[in-house]
């Protein structure tokens, strides 16, 4: 198979923070590769190595002549320009209309509908689809995303995972999105330094990775276990006296100090350690925290949601889904007090202690060091009536006390999202209201979130589109939006299932208009001419035209999602033409059959 990437004896640190070391793989066409790992373990600096925005500390890479690589970072940023010009700049043709068609193309697949609209104004939902198309724009031999479902909602990253599977083209993305993964990838990597190459490199899927590393784990604890003994039995050889290991060999010597040696570099792989996360409840005894009755909101002149009752008790785990716009957020805001509803009621109990984290998330200060930002008065922290010196509340996150120094914009940004649920973790509560906790967390810590959520006594409000999350935590989903949307479901695949049939039933509705005006027509007395033969022998064969013509655009529009399609611009003109085409002769024949009816 064709090497696109070699990595060699690859190398990265930032100061003392050695971020990977002497590692090595290679990329092959048609590879789809998943690379995971703790936050700070160097994920998104390997990245912008490859792509030559930054330079190893030592190592090399070898790439196939005539390379081409699209890359997608973490956090895109535009400038004052149109989608549509966006994605022509920096990138030459000998066709300047063709390069329009391909980006037009591009645009559609990412289902934008205004190619004007300004990049820079756009969400961090939109920038993200925007950024990656316009990676696809020079046609790449491996496409490369950074964190690319974060910002996106549901949908958007349901989107996502279609377009990376019809592309031709191989990837490596950085995600912590399990499921994500899971539907995208046939390989995993993780960098981490808990492996004796400094990464785990795995076959298959999400599920395939983690049940070969448990399995490698296992292995690696057992070879500390038997190593152990072996060392104990050489240590005891070696405090013999020189005269009892006179007729011993040297090469024993080397080998017993090369087994202490290699068992120190065991012991330190199998030491792992994980975030202590813990949300401080208020453990009051009330039932009933919070109820709402007939809750109803407006933007403007959309209707949000109207007519919503709840009920939150401890241990209660709502997740709140809908699409963008649907109002998922002001919702939120709008139980947690911060916003007032158009109708209806919300009763809280006595006392209650409420916690809002923030999608936006507070604003860190970047030049504050990362001491200041644990802990932004003297040299202790007040968790749960007990005094934790600075130090030992860093550790709980995984930071080192020499770092306690460092500039907050040094750190990455799940780092940065951990010094948010440390504070997080300091205000007791009642109820936790969480707008995406989730973004920039590895997966290591996400399971410990989990674990804490579960755990936490007080309810529990949350809105994230890590469906893993959604789906091992909530006891019950409420979907926002229009028709089936609006109501309660048991888990999220409930809810999921309630989307399909309500997909499959506007299909249905859009697929049967002529039935509907049929119905209209026959409820009127006609008092139009009787048609002659030649218009009822029409009129009986109109269904049999109609069919076709809706076989053909459909026919037309798959054609246009193929990948052979989609980067050759000739082609992709002449099948949107013909599809415009098909369309005005629907559009003709479903004329005719009204004003056939009519006159029948």
């Amino acid at each position: 198979m064709t090497t696109l990437l070699g990595i060699h004896s690859l190398s990265k640190s930032y100061g003392t923070q050695i971020l990977f070391e002497d590692i090595s793989f290679t990329v092959s066409l048609g590879a789809r590769i998943g690379l995971v790992g703790p936050n700070g373990s160097g994920k998104s600096s390997l990245l912008k190595i490859l792509v030559n925005q930054e330079v190893a500390d030592d190592g090399s890479i070898t790439r196939k002549q005539n390379l081409r690589i699209g890359y997608a970072s973490q956090t895109p940023e535009f400038p004052d320009l149109s989608c549509e010009e966006v994605l022509l700049q920096g990138v030459s043709s000998d066709d300047n209309f063709e390069l329009l068609i391909k980006a037009r193309c591009l645009l559609g697949k990412a289902e934008f509908t205004d190619f004007s609209q300004n990049a820079s104004t756009l969400s961090g939902g939109w920038k993200k689809r925007l950024d990656i198309v316009r990676a696809l724009m020079i046609d790449p031999d491996l496409l490369i995303l950074d964190e690319p479902t974060n910002h996106l909602d549901l949908e958007g990253i349901m989107w996502l995972e279609k377009l990376l599977l019809r592309e031709r083209t191989g990837y490596i993305i950085v995600s912590h999105d399990r499921y994500f993964l899971e539907n995208v990838s046939n390989t995993i990597i993780e960098l981490n330094r808990c492996y004796p190459q400094g990464l785990f490199i795995s076959a298959g899927n999400m599920s395939d990775f983690m049940e070969n590393k448990t399995a490698f784990l296992k292995a690696q604890k057992e070879l500390e276990r038997s190593l152990s003994s072996t060392v104990r039995d050489e240590i005891e050889w070696l405090r013999k006296s020189p005269k009892a290991r006179t007729t011993k060999s040297r090469s024993r010597i080397d080998r017993a100090y090369e087994l202490i040696d290699t068992l120190s570099d065991v012991q330190k792989r199998n030491k792992t350690t994980t975030v202590e996360i813990e949300f401080s409840a208020s453990e009051r005894e009330t039932r009933k925290l919070l109820t709402t009755k007939n809750l109803t909101k407006s933007l403007g002149d959309k209707q949000l949601f109207k007519g919503i009752d709840l009920a939150l008790s401890p241990g209660t785990r709502l997740g709140i889904m809908g699409k963008n716009g649907t109002g998922k957020t002001t919702f939120l805001k709008l139980l947690a007090g911060m916003i007032p509803p158009d109708a209806g009621t919300i009763k809280y109990a006595d006392d209650l202690r409420l916690v809002y984290f923030d999608q936006h998330r507070e604003h860190i200060p970047p030049n504050i060091t990362l001491k200041e930002a644990l802990c932004e008065t003297g040299e202790m922290v007040n968790y749960r009536g007990q005094y934790i010196h600075v130090n030992g509340w860093a550790r709980r996150f995984l930071f080192s006390p020499d770092r306690l120094l460092l500039p907050v914009r040094c750190l990455s940004g799940g780092e940065r999202a951990r010094i948010l649920i440390a504070r997080l973790m300091l205000k007791p509560a009642d109820i936790l209201f969480l707008d995406e906790p989730t973004n920039d967390l590895d997966i290591p810590t996400l399971e410990v979130i989990e674990e804490s959520l579960n755990e936490f006594a007080g309810a529990v409000v949350l809105i994230s589109h890590d469906r893993c999350l959604m789906d091992r935590i909530c006891t019950q989903i409420l979907g926002l939006g229009e028709g089936v949307e609006q109501q309660l479901f048991a888990d999220l695949k409930q809810w999921q299932e309630g989307q399909n049939q309500q997909a499959k039933n506007q299909k249905l509705q859009n697929k049967e208009p002529l039935k509907e005006t049929v119905e209209r027509v026959q409820d009127k007395k006609s008092t139009t001419k009787k048609l002659s033969y030649k218009e009822q022998k029409e009129l009986e064969s109109m269904d049999e035209s109609i069919s076709k013509a809706e076989a053909t655009i459909a026919h037309l529009q798959n054609e246009l999602q193929s990948p052979e399609i989609a980067f050759d611009a000739q082609k992709s003109l002449k099948l949107y033409r013909q599809l415009g085409e098909a369309q005005k002769r629907y559009d003709a024949l479903f004329e005719r059959w009204q004003q056939l009816e009519l006159e029948k």
